[in-house]
């Protein structure tokens, strides 16, 4: 099935409007996240391994949602929905678990107490983006 189109060969575009903040926010997020990760894993892995590799995933996520954002198109716009809603799920489990049981996570993760040290951004990005993706239907 062939990808809906703004003119005869490119997909359609997801970051017009609303959609280029959003893939601004994303692009930041990635990099905080790679780099609060890979800082992580290299320096002090043996105290926290489930929160380094959780802030792993984050970034992982936060990349790829960037990516499918920039590409566009329909195929494009539905993995990144399936990827806001697994991320936001992520937020709520990972928040919530470390609301309850803090000593699970000797150190944080970048979705710890959803998201407060990034300003409650993660709770809200996949929101927002499922928000947008939606509406963005082609």
């Amino acid at each position: 099935m062939a990808e809906p189109t703004t003119d005869v060969n490119r997909p359609a575009k997801l970051v017009a409007g609303p959609g280029l903040l959003l893939v601004w926010l994303y692009g930041v997020m990635s990099v905080g996240a790679v780099s609060r990760s890979v800082y992580q894993i290299l320096t002090d892995f043996g105290s926290a391994p489930l929160a380094h590799v959780l802030s792993a995933v984050a970034a992982v996520v936060y990349a790829f949602i960037t990516y499918t954002l920039v590409r566009g198109g329909e195929t494009a716009r539905k993995a990144a929905l399936v990827c806001c809603a697994a991320e936001l799920a992520g937020v709520l489990i990972v928040g919530t678990w470390t609301v309850l049981d803090p000593s699970a996570f000797p150190d944080s993760t970048v979705w710890s107490e959803y998201g407060m040290g990034y300003v409650f951004i993660p709770v809200l990005l996949p929101v927002t983006g499922m928000l947008w993706l939606r509406r963005a239907r082609g």
